[in-house]
């Protein structure tokens, strides 16, 4: 089926609320260069930790969609952003995934750029070339609170201090900006990326697919919150809202943060902001034991308040803290039928590892869930492709996919 614009607004306007999508939203070509045009590429996006280019050239790329970016410091105390595009005839200047440059140099025909994108004169070029109109094309970039974000967007991007200044508080109680990654892992999805998020955003299958995460979390908190606000039926959210009181009492009584962003599908990016307890039992830690998972607590944390943050900037972009480490989702388009995940694990820059923190013990419980999720959103695909594939109904433990599907089809009308 060869979709026009016409066909992708007939399948918008006959989407059944509470229902899965057709399946030309999850492997039609066209409709995924509409995602990137009209939401993806319009929106901050989550790349990276800071200190993942500590010094003066240290680099890497981003690759989202078709584009690939040079995320680079240029200074000690500034990061850019450019298109990997020469300014000559388009070769790519950087073909590994990260480095160090003291310079870019394209290598197809030597034309050379300063950090911070300008071109020094090339040779052999005519007498009226003017090398300034020839910078590299930059992009949008913001490093908050130790995280690097890119907007792709050709004009103007989104407010960031209106989307996220609300954040600045927890994340800066969390301490991450003097975090360092202990570890970092891709786990590639081959299917498209909103079943990757729709998979995140519900907790329906944690029982029959996440024994590990299920040995982690209690039932009732994993019915009532499993995949955070709005995932859950409100029974079940008054049934575990006590718990959750009980814990808020405490947090704040340590002068921790409690605050709490909920948006809908109505904004521009879906994003929340909660503090909950790990669980109802004693866990210090979202570990296999409960135990902590570092002995240096991160940020302005001096004890264990037993709670996890949880961070969603967007359905492309999560934090998953605990008091003395953190846990990074990205979730990236590539194609219309793959996905990028990456994980990253932070703990504060002075933890020394193999004496403050194992990182097997840090890594477990998500580690093991990403790569269930991995093959689990990969059967869904499979599945989707079938002649009798229909889309189905939600569960009352699916609403907040409910949410992510009109918030997406708003995104793309």
């Amino acid at each position: 089926m060869i979709l026009s614009s016409k066909n992708i607004h007939d399948l918008i306007d006959a989407r059944q609320e509470g229902f899965s999508l057709e399946r030309p939203f999850y492997e039609d070509d066209k409709i995924f260069k509409r995602d990137m045009e009209k939401l993806v590429g319009e929106r901050w996006v989550l790349a990276d930790h800071a200190s993942r280019i500590p010094n003066v050239g240290d680099y890497f790329l981003f690759e989202i969609g078709k584009e690939s970016i040079i995320v680079i410091r240029s200074t000690t105390s500034k990061i850019e952003a450019f298109f990997n595009v020469c300014r000559h005839r388009g070769s790519q200047l950087c073909s590994e995934a990260q480095g160090n440059k003291k310079r870019l140099t394209c290598p197809y025909h030597a034309w050379t750029y300063q950090l911070d994108g300008t071109l020094r004169p090339p040779p052999q070029m005519p007498q009226e070339f003017d090398p300034s109109l020839f910078s590299l094309h930059a992009c949008h970039i913001k490093e908050f609170n130790g995280f690097v974000f890119l907007c792709l967007s050709k004009g103007t991007p989104p407010d960031f201090e209106e989307e996220y200044g609300g954040f600045s508080e927890t994340l800066n109680f969390h301490g991450f900006k003097n975090a360092k990654v202990a570890a970092r892992r891709q786990y590639p999805n081959a299917c498209n990326w909103k079943l990757v998020v729709e998979n995140f955003l519900e907790c329906y299958h944690c029982a029959p697919a996440h024994a590990e995460y299920c040995s982690v979390h209690s039932r009732d908190q994993l019915l009532a919150l499993g995949a955070g606000p709005g995932s859950g039926s409100e029974a079940a959210v008054a049934k575990y809202q006590p718990i959750v009181d009980a814990w808020n009492t405490k947090a704040k009584s340590l002068g921790h943060p409690t605050s709490m962003i909920d948006r809908d599908e109505t904004s521009l990016d879906m994003a929340q902001l909660v503090r909950l307890p790990v669980n109802d039992r004693d866990y210090q830690s979202e570990t296999k034991d409960g135990h902590p998972a570092s002995k240096i607590l991160m940020g302005q944390f001096k004890t264990f308040d037993n709670g996890i943050t949880s961070i969603s900037f967007n359905p492309l972009g999560y934090v998953l803290a605990s008091n003395d480490f953190a846990m990074v989702a990205r979730f990236t388009p590539r194609t219309a039928t793959e996905t990028d995940i990456e994980v990253l694990w932070l703990v504060d820059e002075t933890a020394v590892e193999g004496e403050d923190y194992d990182v097997e013990n840090l890594m477990w419980v998500w580690d093991v869930t990403i790569k269930q999720d991995k093959i689990i959103t990969e059967a869904n695909y499979a599945g989707i492709k079938s002649s009798r594939y229909q889309p189905g109904p939600y569960s009352t433990q699916e609403a907040r996919v409910e949410t992510f599907i009109k918030w997406y089809i708003n995104g793309i009308r």
